[in-house]
């Protein structure tokens, strides 16, 4: 089976963070609570929470699901990726919602509950097909949801980046390191909300596109 890059990806998205938390807190001004904006929860920003909480959730059940089911190497460390960073990002975006008291989902909903026990009833290599392709559409649309967040202009720039670095292109120049900027609030609750779209954006392109690979990877097995 060929090899998906996860750790490449993955080294690419870390980069690429720690590169933006270093230019906001260059650019980041002192917290003047009560000085500008609003701390009202509008719908967008409470029906994001409520998505990407429950996104992150379905992420961390779907991934130790197949860390049980699955016998593919490379299928299980990709779960046990999921685990680790969708733990990660729902622990940051319930920080964020105690600071402006929003109350988020405490489950997953209908329609992954559905999908998770849809995956639960096969095996073997069917699983894995299962599971990869729900991966791959399951990314696709949270990364929807976080670009509504993000600055359009540098959001094209990043993409125009990480795909010279996969297809090698440029060889032998050096490529800025540019970042995934947030857009603008005034409101304390939007701007961040906005924030940590633009933070996870990285590693959850980074899933994708792993997660791509190993879908086209396991599409070939026909049996386990």
């Amino acid at each position: 089976m060929r090899r998906i890059g996860i750790v490449t990806l993955a080294l690419v998205a870390a980069v690429t963070i720690g590169c933006n938390r270093d230019n906001r807190a260059e650019n980041r001004a002192p917290d003047a609570v009560g000085t500008t904006g609003s701390r009202d929860v509008g719908n967008s920003d409470s029906d994001f929470f409520r998505d990407v909480a429950i996104a992150n959730m379905a992420e961390v059940e779907l991934g130790k699901l197949a860390a049980e089911k699955s016998a593919n190497d490379e299928v299980k460390k990709f779960a046990q990726m999921m685990i680790d960073d969708h733990s990660k990002a729902g622990d940051d975006l319930k920080a964020i919602a105690a600071k402006h008291g929003i109350t988020g989902p405490t489950a997953v909903d209908d329609k992954h509950r559905d999908l998770h026990d849809k995956l639960a009833a096969k095996q073997g290599a069917d699983f894995d097909r299962g599971y990869m392709e729900a991966m791959v559409e399951g990314h696709d649309d949270l990364l929807e949801k976080l670009e509504d967040r993000i600055d359009q202009q540098k959001l094209a720039d990043w993409k125009a980046e990480m795909s010279n670095r996969v297809t090698g292109e440029k060889k032998g120049e050096r490529l800025e390191v540019r970042a995934v900027t947030p857009e603008a609030s005034d409101n304390p609750v939007t701007a961040a909300v906005n924030e940590f779209a633009a933070t996870i954006y990285p590693i959850v392109y980074a899933h994708r596109e792993s997660a791509k690979r190993l879908e086209a990877a396991v599409k070939g097995r026909t049996t386990n």
